[in-house]
């Protein structure tokens, strides 16, 4: 890794709950560097500490520090795994202009899994920086050293807010370090660690340490004039050799209400590197959750409307009116709300919001919600717990079926556009049986949208007039789509009988043409006898010839004689311009 992090303290990460912290960690200094003869012979190749977390105590987050003279080295082990720096700190001495270093990692895994015991770190090598760079020794500013910085939670600690501030800031003179992101409501209990590197236990020239113009110390470990003296408050250490691991109590040097503090180091003589400072506060929080309810939606529209829940459990502290809402669909916002009231320790508001979903969004997505989130991804309220502000919800928008357009039915005219028709499963061609269903036919618009009056035998339907549009209703689960066809009628061959017997008994007694009649309105139909005579003319109106002549040469009453006749039958229409032409015998 090649990344150099700037050298002044500034917050790296924030917990909230029921947190708290602890250091662990050793010297690599065999003793004070206060000599210069073989000072590179002074530091171990490895050093050793130990983890004791009570049984109430769950190891929440683990943080490795390593620092010492020269540039760095950014790969050690810890327990004999190696760890790898992720980041590194620098800091050039103004005055001598030698660099120092401070590098880190995150073994929560690794610690995580190892759990309370001895933790070893070797392989931290700054011999050569030593050799080739004699200034360290002679300024007696050869170290090196390493720190667990410990997050734990505890069901038996109260709500608290633990800042972990961090960089490589250096003393003489004197340095000021304002902590900020703080939530204190209550000073009981409040304390502040540092991890701080080549302090001198014999070098107490002008040395202080304030909180607020407060003078801190924790005699005999840590005098007020001698904060930094190779000590480690938590074993009661005074032989850590440059460099010190101390947590002092700060209750009632900070008021409830403060949203930051004020660190002043000062030293006459004595270099000291502050690398982390970590701060423990009681911290009243509320917690925003929210869920999605229910979402109300209609036929074929991309406007939704969202009903959700936020609530406040779990929590210490009432969440504020105002607390936005966001909601993302594949990380594109498309909506937003706030809270309207204030929403108090274990309460709930439940809430709406109307959304357009975008035309790019497929009908099938996710809705995301994410409460107290600006709608830039960015928080707006210290909570309890930041990781649980998200909700999701699976949508399909609903659709109508798709239905597509059915050609025209044609049946045989039966007389004045009359006919009959089978349509009974003419309806499943036009949509898609395995996501859509049909529901009935009917003769009307209003019929099939209020699925009344069905027609009941589609497969044998009287239509008395055409063109007659028949609907039918195709529905889905949300949503349903009238479709429609037409029934149309043409102008069918004729179908012509060729014998007549005009006896009166009921069969056969006039020439009869089935498909003809109020069919083809036009038509005209000629009867001649065998001789070529015309015998008898019909049409639309006189359609049937029963034996009558209009030749008064014939049989009394102008009854034909019996024998073989012919008929010349013009239909009078487009489609049949030819006429039909054939014989029939009559008898009586």
């Amino acid at each position: 890794m090649g990344k150099m992090y700037g050298q002044n303290v500034g917050l790296y990460q924030q917990y909230n709950g029921r947190y708290d912290f602890t250091f662990v960690g050793n010297t690599l200094n065999l003793g004070e560097n206060n000599t210069t003869a073989g000072c590179e012979n002074l530091i171990a190749a490895a050093s050793s500490a130990t983890l004791t977390l009570a049984g109430t105590q769950q190891l929440h987050q683990a943080f490795l520090y390593w620092a010492g003279s020269g540039t760095g080295d950014t790969s050690v082990s810890l327990n004999n795994q190696t760890v790898t720096a992720t980041r590194l700190f620098s800091n050039i001495n103004s005055s001598s202009g030698l660099p120092y270093f401070s590098a880190f990692a995150d073994v929560t895994a690794l610690l995580q899994t190892t759990g309370n015991g001895i933790y070893t770190l070797a392989d931290l090598d700054i011999s050569n920086e030593l050799i080739t760079q004699p200034g360290y020794c002679l300024n007696r500013t050869n170290f090196a050293g390493w720190a667990l910085v410990i997050v734990y939670s505890d069901p038996t600690l109260p709500i608290n807010q633990v800042n972990i501030y961090d960089g490589l800031q250096s003393i003489p003179s004197s340095i000021n370090i304002n902590l900020t992101n703080l939530n204190v409501v209550d000073n009981v209990g409040a304390k502040i660690g540092f991890v701080a590197w080549e302090g001198d236990s014999n070098l107490a020239v002008n040395e202080s340490l304030r909180i607020n113009g407060n003078l801190l110390s924790n005699p005999p470990l840590n005098p007020a004039t001698n904060a930094f003296n190779g000590t480690n408050s938590i074993t009661g250490s005074s032989t850590m050799y440059n460099m010190d691991l101390d947590i002092y109590s700060i209750q009632n040097n900070i008021q409830i209400g403060d949203t930051s503090a004020l660190i002043q180091l000062t030293s006459g003589q004595d270099m000291v590197l502050m690398n982390v400072i970590v701060t423990t506060f009681n911290s009243q929080l509320p917690d925003a959750v929210i869920q999605i309810d229910s979402v109300d939606q209609s036929c074929d529209s991309r406007d939704i409307t969202v009903h959700y829940t936020v609530s406040n459990p779990n929590a210490t502290d009432p969440l504020p009116a105002q607390t936005p809402i966001a909601f993302y669909i594949g990380g594109t916002l498309v909506g937003q709300a706030q809270t309207q009231t204030i929403i108090p320790v274990n309460g709930s508001e439940t809430g709406q919001v109307t959304l357009t979903i975008p035309t790019t969004v497929p009908d099938t997505f996710t809705l995301d919600a994410q409460v107290d989130d600006n709608g830039l991804g960015q928080s707006t309220v210290i909570e309890l717990i930041e990781n649980n502000n998200a909700a999701s919800f699976s949508i399909s928008l609903w659709t109508s079926p798709v239905v597509q357009t059915l050609a025209p039915l044609v049946s045989c005219n039966q007389g004045f556009t009359s006919g009959q028709f089978d349509f009974f499963d003419y309806a499943n061609t036009a949509f898609d049986a395995s996501s859509a269903q049909f529901s009935g036919y009917y003769e009307s618009v209003s019929d099939a949208t209020n699925q009344v009056n069905a027609i009941l035998t589609p497969e044998n339907y009287w239509a008395n007039a055409t063109p007659k549009t028949i609907y039918f209703r195709i529905d889905n689960t949300h949503c349903y789509t009238i479709g429609s066809f037409e029934l149309q009628t043409k102008n069918c061959p004729p179908t012509i009988y060729n014998y007549v017997s005009g006896n009166g008994d009921g069969a056969n007694d006039t020439f009869h043409i089935d498909g003809l009649y109020n069919i083809f309105t036009h038509f005209t139909l000629e009867i001649y006898n065998r001789w070529g005579h015309l015998v008898w003319t019909g049409n639309n109106n006189l359609p049937e010839w029963d034996g009558f002549s209009i030749d008064k040469n014939t049989i009394s009453n102008y009854i034909s004689p019996k024998g073989t006749y012919y008929y010349v039958l013009k239909l009078n229409d487009d489609g049949y311009p030819e006429p039909y032409v054939g014989w029939l015998y009559f008898t009586f």
